[in-house]
């Protein structure tokens, strides 16, 4: 029992985690930066609302296109070093983009319109890679009693990136421009590169897996199971869906230039404003007392995942249930 005058001290995060944690809030500012200046370039060029509804399909594409095959690879293969290369086709296209704000007087319009969707589809290609190397490398870099902290604090980081990555990004752009913009979201994506390429553990990748008969098989195992689940299938498609083309927030830029004449600065301080708060976010939005809040479709597709695995000792869910048990899940 512990006297009123002392406390016990909570042990030290690992090294390795806060690493992962500089290059993941990195990764998410820098990408938070580009959605100001992609967004603001597009209808600037363009002045057509249904272009800025391109770019959310363009990050779109990949981001589905490869979800299955990304869960695939991080499963066979380490995830920190999945997720160093996602910070190094996150900074492609954050140099795509500089190109394309340097060399603008000598780039006729569909070029230029071409790289910025070009760098709009590099972003969700690294986005649909992103999660799930981030997910299967957390739980394996701290111990499972911190495992509830480690997943506080990314949240909250991660929130923190997401308001503040465009408030900034419009700033920067409006009052400095947009090379100088596109400068520093490089300059952020190297920063995460680093970060990555300093963390020393390293996490093999799993010994043993459940295999199918074929890789095909095994890709289109968990689409059957999606498609064919009465409530899974209904909740993530209305996400997808009403997200497919940017959300609302991909019409901002019209707002920000036409409506509102507040420029690239202004079209930062909507982003921030179109976003959830912080507080509510780290407190579980008022239905949790900790961070982050219930994801329902995750939570019933997690559920069923368990229902249908071999009782293998080693594979990744029964892990992944081991760390919930030390948690209080």
């Amino acid at each position: 029992m512990q006297t009123a005058g002392s406390k016990a001290k909570l042990p030290l995060m690992p090294l390795d985690f806060k690493k992962l944690l500089s290059a993941r809030f990195l990764f998410t500012f820098a990408v938070q930066m580009q959605a100001v200046a992609l967004g603001w370039r597009i209808y600037d060029l363009l002045k057509d609302p249904l272009y800025l509804g391109f770019i959310g399909l363009a990050e779109a594409v990949p981001a589905i296109g490869l979800a299955l095959y990304a869960g695939y690879l991080v499963d066979r293969m380490r995830p920190l070093l999945i997720y160093r290369s996602v910070m190094y086709i996150s900074l492609l296209s954050g140099v795509v983009v500089l190109i394309e704000h340097l060399f603008e007087s000598q780039m006729t319009l569909s070029l230029q319109v071409g790289l910025l969707y070009s760098a709009a589809f590099l972003t969700g290609t690294a986005r649909s890679f992103s999660q799930p190397a981030i997910f299967a490398a957390v739980p394996r870099l701290v111990e499972r009693s911190l495992l509830m902290r480690a997943t506080a604090m990314s949240s909250s980081a991660m929130q923190v990136a997401r308001i503040a990555g465009p408030a900034f990004g419009g700033l920067i752009f409006g009052f400095f421009g947009a090379v100088v913009s596109s400068s520093i979201v490089c300059l952020l994506l190297v920063a995460a590169s680093l970060a990555m390429i300093l963390i020393r553990k390293d996490i093999p990748a799993p010994e043993s897996l459940h295999q199918h008969a074929s890789i095909k098989d095994e890709l289109l195992s968990g689409g059957r199971f999606v498609f064919k689940h009465p409530i899974l299938f209904p909740a993530l498609s209305l996400d997808m869906i009403s997200v497919l083309f940017g959300g609302v927030t991909a019409l901002l830029p019209i707002f920000a230039q036409d409506i509102l004449f507040v420029g690239p600065k202004g079209l930062g301080a909507l982003y921030v404003r179109s976003g959830q708060p912080l507080t509510p976010q780290q407190l579980g939005g008022g239905k949790e007392k900790r961070a982050g809040t219930l994801a329902t479709p995750l939570i019933v597709g997690l559920g069923e995942a368990i229902k249908r695995q071999p009782e293998d000792p080693g594979s990744i869910v029964h892990e992944t249930l081991a760390s919930f048990d030390a948690v209080g899940f």
